[in-house]
């Protein structure tokens, strides 16, 4: 099967460096990762040709790299937690802050992502309870190998997965796609320095779940 004809979120997972060349590209492949590579592409108006040429480019994976299809699901579920939920729990409080402070300052630019504490806040609220329902009810189940019986609460997680790809999309529309503008101060390049890092850090979160944990189940 040619790169173009495969799901985009199976790329993710077996291309060592194709989120990396999905990010410079705006490319979907958690929540739409079952689109085809061609699909994705023609959403976007990107040259398909480019993204192959870029994907066929990437250098072999580093000896380090951990393909996680190969790991158990205790062991995924384990890199899932201390990787992705611990971490977005450090991320969203301080970058709610900044993200105010930046408001407060400079609100007046017509460049400021005014409104961009109040969606993070409620991000942060709404990743909250979807992480303990993961911790609390999901994980303990897939842990136990009840996938059969746990088809209830991952339709309901990769459902607020979309949510939280809107979220996403609706910082990208405020901040310009994540660009500081000319003249920014030092907490506003920090500030999308930090929501750059938790965009690309939430993407994977969701790729690995909808694309291997839950299609495991």
């Amino acid at each position: 099967m040619s790169l173009l004809e495969q799901p985009v979120g199976r790329l993710a997972l077996t291309l060592p460096g194709a989120t990396r060349v999905f990010h410079q590209h705006n490319i979907d492949f958690c929540c739409g990762g079952r689109l085809s590579l061609a699909d994705a592409a023609g959403r976007l108006g990107v040259d398909p040709a480019s993204l192959v040429e870029a994907l066929e480019a990437l250098p072999a994976g580093n000896p380090g790299d951990r393909d996680w299809r190969e790991a158990s699901n205790d062991e995924l579920i384990d890199h899932i937690l201390t990787r992705y939920h611990d971490v977005h729990r450090q991320q969203l409080p301080e970058l709610i802050r900044m993200a105010r402070r930046v408001e407060q300052v400079h609100g007046e630019r017509d460049t400021c992502p005014n409104g961009l504490a109040d969606l993070l806040t409620a991000i942060h609220q709404e990743m909250e309870s979807h992480m303990q329902k993961e911790e609390q009810i999901l994980f303990p189940m897939l842990r136990r190998g009840m996938g059969a019986q746990a088809q209830g609460p991952i339709a309901v997680m990769r459902h607020e997965h979309d949510d939280h790809g809107e979220n996403l999309d609706e910082v990208m529309a405020l901040t310009d796609n994540i660009t500081p503008p000319k003249g920014a101060c030092t907490t506003w390049r920090a500030l999308y320095t930090g929501l750059r890092e938790f965009r690309e850090d939430l993407m994977e979160h969701i790729h690995l779940e909808n694309n291997l944990l839950f299609e495991r189940a």
